[in-house]
């Protein structure tokens, strides 16, 4: 019983550092969300993907590439691409089509365990800030329309698999300001994701020998 205890205890410690070292100064996060991370008012696919099967069913689909640098010890920078396409269930031979798009600046901040009062939900993860800015916009084909300026800001918790590779949610406000023939869009959005974590001479070494990968 004591020998599962130490093995047990070992694991947890073993876990808890490898989070810590993938959120170093120096390293590459490179990822995606599932979803458009866009305010979509005809959005209704889980997890970014929804393809009915009945004839005339709607669609959607939506992803959000992530690249990011870690400039000092938990505290990531980086850019975020949204995009996304839905199509409604045809009624009386009619569907509304949406296109989603955006480039935005992103930045992320880890905390520590026991700091602002929140500990680790599992010692292999770590909950994190994100917030990001920048140029988008949401395009309903004769519908309402917003193009502008774009934001989002909330939590997030990373969970890590493996020494390299998180699974990630995140909770966000996201608004959407800007011209068209509605101005302002804004809404709670719960995202999840997929994100590796490299160092960065690592990445170099990848991107220079991809036959290796």
């Amino acid at each position: 019983m004591k020998k599962v205890i130490l093995l047990s205890a070992i694991f947890i410690i073993g876990m808890t550092e490898m989070a810590n070292a993938q959120i170093e100064k120096g390293n590459l996060m490179l990822g995606a969300d599932l979803g458009s991370g866009l305010v979509s008012q005809t959005s209704t696919g889980l997890f970014g993907f929804n393809f009915g099967l009945n004839e005339g069913a709607g669609f959607d689909i939506g992803l959000s590439p992530k690249v990011g640098y870690f400039i000092k010890d938990n505290f990531m920078v980086g850019g975020i691409v949204n995009f996304g396409f839905s199509k409604s269930a045809e009624y009386d031979g009619f569907s509304t089509r949406t296109t989603t798009y955006g480039i935005q600046a992103l930045s992320r901040y880890y905390l520590s365990p026991g700091e602002k009062g929140i500990d680790n939900f599992l010692k292999y993860g770590r909950f994190f800030l994100e917030g990001n800015a920048g140029i988008a916009g949401v395009n309903v084909k004769d519908g309402p329309t917003t193009n502008g300026f774009a934001y989002g800001v909330g939590p997030g918790y990373s969970y890590f698999v493996t020494k390299n590779v998180a699974l990630e949610t995140t909770l966000k406000y996201n608004g959407l300001v800007g011209g068209g023939n509605t101005t302002y869009q804004h809404a709670l959005g719960l995202t999840f994701g997929v994100q590796v974590f490299l160092p960065s001479s690592e990445a170099k070494r990848k991107i220079d020998n991809p036959d290796k990968l």
